[in-house]
C-alpha cells in the first residue's frame, strides 16, 4: 500500500515513520522546504526516542520519503493522511482548522478522479470537521471518488512509537465499507496482534479523541486538588493515589501530582471540547472547572518557591532543573514553567537553568534565563533549587554535592523526585506537593 502524510511535525513525522515500519509506502509531506531537506540528511526536527534511528531505518529501506510536492505525494496514493496542527485560535478557545481544510482543498486539486482514495483526518480536530473536510474536497473537485476517514492519534510524547506500534486501541470512524476495508488493511499488523479496533461513525471517532484527553486532564487536576488537600490535614498524597489506583475502576496512570498538566494537547483539547459543549448547548461544567483549576495552579506554583525561600526571591538566585513539560521531550507547549519562572523573575529573582532536550527551543520563550550545561551548574551558587520536570538524570543526582554546590540548602520539588525525610536527613529544607514535610536535620 501507498499513504501520504500531510505535515511532518509531531503526530504526522511519528505516524509517517510507524507506517513504514509496518512495510506501508510513505511519503511525507511539507511546505518548509528546508525542514524537509534536513529530513532527507536524516535531521530529526523534534526529540523523541527512537525516532531518528526509525526514520533512517526506513528511509535506507526505501519505504519512506520526503517531500514539498503534496500532487506528488498523493499521485498514487491509497490514503492521505491530514496531520497539520490545530492550535487554538488566538484570543479563543476555539480550534484554528485553517491549515486542515487548506490541506483539504490541495489534497482535492491532486486527486486523481479515476482512483479511489482515504482521506484521514490524523489531526485532532472537533466533531463536525470530517463531514466538513468533505464538503471542501466536493466542492472542490466535484468527480473525485473519495472517502473521509477519522483516524485520530493517541501518541504520548516520549513514548510515541511504542504508543503506535503496541496501542490500546485503534478507533476509525466512517461510513464507509470501503473505507474501513482500507484502514483494515494498513492496521493489518495491529490485527495480527490482537489490537482492538474501534470501528464507528465519524462525529464519534472525533469525540472519543477529545474525550480522551479530557478524561486525562480532569484526572491530573483531581490528584492535585487531592495533593492540596493532603497538605493541610498531614495526609501523603502518594498513599493516597496508590490506595485508589489499585482499584481498577480508576486505574494509578495519571495520578502523579505537579505543577499543573500543560503540553500539546490537553490544554488546546480541554478548551476545544469545552466550546463544541457550548455551541451544542451541553456545556461541559467539569472540564470548564479543569480548565480553570489547571491554569490557576500554574500561575500559583511560584509562590511556593517564595515562600520556601522566607517569603522573598528579591536578590536571590534560583536553580532550575527541567523546564519542559514532561520528561523525554523538547516541547515546551504549555509548559508549567512558561508561567512560573517569568513570576520569579518579576518578583526579582535571577534564574538558572538546565534541561536535557528542551532548552533551545525555551530560550525563545524565556528571556532573561541563564542556561547552564548540567544540573550541578544550574544549582550552583543558587539560594534554592527548583524541580520543575522529572527527567531520570534528577531522580538520582548526587545530593551531597548538591548540598555544597547551593548557596541555601533549599529544595521545591513539584514533581515529588526525592523522599521528604531522605531529604532532610541531608540536611535540606524540602518542599513537595502533598506530602508531610521535615524539617532539615539540625534545623529543628
Amino acid at each position: 500500500m501507498r499513504i501520504a502524510m500531510i505535515g511532518t511535525g509531531y503526530v504526522g513525522l511519528v505516524s509517517g515513520a510507524c507506517f513504514s515500519e509496518f512495510g506501508v509506502e510513505t511519503v511525507c509531506v511539507d511546505r518548509d522546504a528546508g525542514k524537509i531537506e534536513r529530513l532527507k540528511q536524516g535531521v530529526i526536527p523534534i526529540y523523541e526516542p527512537g525516532l531518528e534511528d526509525l526514520v533512517a531505518k526506513n528511509v535506507k529501506a526505501g519505504r519512506l520519503s520526503f517531500t514539498t510536492s503534496l500532487a506528488e505525494a498523493v499521485n498514487g496514493a491509497d490514503a492521505v493522511f491530514i496531520a497539520v496542527g490545530t492550535p487554538t485560535r488566538r484570543g479563543g478557545w476555539h480550534a484554528d482548522l485553517s491549515y486542515v481544510f487548506g490541506a483539504a482543498e490541495e489534497i482535492a486539486r491532486a486527486l486523481d478522479p479515476a482512483r479511489y482514495t482515504v482521506v484521514v483526518t490524523k489531526s485532532t480536530v472537533p466533531v463536525g470537521t470530517g463531514r466538513e473536510v468533505a464538503r471542501v474536497i466536493r466542492q472542490t473537485r466535484p468527480e473525485a471518488d473519495f472517502d473521509v476517514c477519522s483516524n485520530p492519534e493517541f501518541l504520548r510524547e516520549g513514548s510515541a512509537i511504542g504508543d503506535f506500534m503496541r496501542p490500546d486501541r485503534v478507533v476509525v470512524g466512517t461510513d464507509s465499507d470501503r473505507a474501513r476495508e482500507v484502514m483494515r488493511q494498513l492496521y493489518r499488523p495491529l490485527y495480527l496482534i490482537e489490537t482492538p479496533i474501534v470501528m464507528t461513525s465519524l462525529e464519534t471517532s472525533e469525540l472519543i479523541k477529545y474525550a480522551g484527553n479530557t478524561f486525562l486532564a480532569m484526572k491530573i487536576t483531581f490528584i492535585n486538588e487531592i495533593a492540596d488537600l493532603c497538605e493541610k490535614v498531614g495526609a501523603d498524597v502518594h498513599d493516597v493515589a496508590k490506595g485508589i489506583g489499585l482499584d481498577g475502576r480508576i486505574g494509578r496512570k495519571f495520578l502523579h501530582p505537579g505543577p499543573g498538566y500543560g503540553g500539546s494537547c490537553f490544554p488546546k483539547d480541554t478548551l476545544a471540547l469545552v466550546h463544541t459543549a457550548r455551541d451544542a448547548g451541553a456545556p461541559l461544567r467539569i472540564i470548564e472547572t479543569v480548565v480553570d483549576i489547571n491554569d490557576t495552579r500554574k500561575k500559583a506554583m511560584a509562590a511556593r518557591v517564595v515562600k520556601a525561600c522566607d517569603g522573598s526571591v528579591e536578590g536571590k538566585r534560583i536553580g532550575v532543573l527541567g523546564v519542559t513539560f514532561k520528561p523525554n521531550t523538547d516541547d515546551m507547549r504549555d509548559a508549567p514553567s512558561l508561567d512560573i519562572l517569568p513570576a520569579l523573575q518579576a518578583a526579582g529573582a535571577t534564574v538558572q537553568a538546565y534541561d536535557p532536550a528542551g532548552m533551545h527551543e525555551a530560550e525563545k520563550l524565556l528571556p532573561g534565563v541563564t542556561w547552564c550545561e548540567d544540573a550541578y551548574a544550574a544549582l550552583k551558587g543558587a539560594d534554592c533549587g527548583l524541580i520543575l520536570t522529572e527527567w531520570n538524570e534528577f531522580r538520582a543526582l548526587q545530593i551531597g554535592r548538591v548540598r555544597s554546590l547551593m548557596a541555601q540548602p533549599v529544595i521545591v520539588d513539584l514533581r515529588n523526585v526525592y523522599n521528604p525525610a531522605d531529604m532532610a536527613e541531608a540536611g535540606f529544607t524540602y518542599t513537595c506537593v502533598g506530602r508531610p514535610s521535615f524539617p532539615a536535620k539540625g534545623r529543628e
